[in-house]
């Protein structure tokens, strides 16, 4: 029966759909105590949200007392392929990432032979 009763709590409680950038100080303290160091530490919280108009965003769920709050967060997705990470010769296109250390992928010291 205890689960019927956290049923009827949630569904009283108000829903309300909310951007971060827009949170009230209060709104904003209670999110920053949920997620302390912020919500990339938390990537099983944020999902997807579709839109009707095919557009979408990414969210987490604030629940407080009196309110469920879908907050609208933004998320940097690299949208880069393989493709175009790499050039034709299988090297690296932005110079750095994987510095070139020549060919020998074995130490001097290593052997299969030992």
């Amino acid at each position: 029966m205890a689960t019927n009763d956290t049923q009827k709590a949630h569904s009283a409680k108000k829903r309300v759909a909310i951007s971060y950038d827009s949170m009230s100080p209060e709104l904003l303290a209670a999110f920053k105590e949920k997620y302390p160091r912020g919500y990339a530490d938390y990537l099983g919280d944020i999902f997807k949200v579709d839109k009707p108009n095919g557009t979408f965003f990414y969210g987490v769920y604030l629940e407080l007392s009196d309110a469920i709050y879908l907050v609208k967060i933004d998320v940097d997705i690299d949208e880069n392929t393989d493709d175009e990470l790499f050039d034709d010769e299988g090297g690296n296109v932005e110079d750095g990432v994987f510095p070139d250390e020549g060919n020998d992928m074995e130490d001097e010291n290593d052997s299969m032979d030992d």
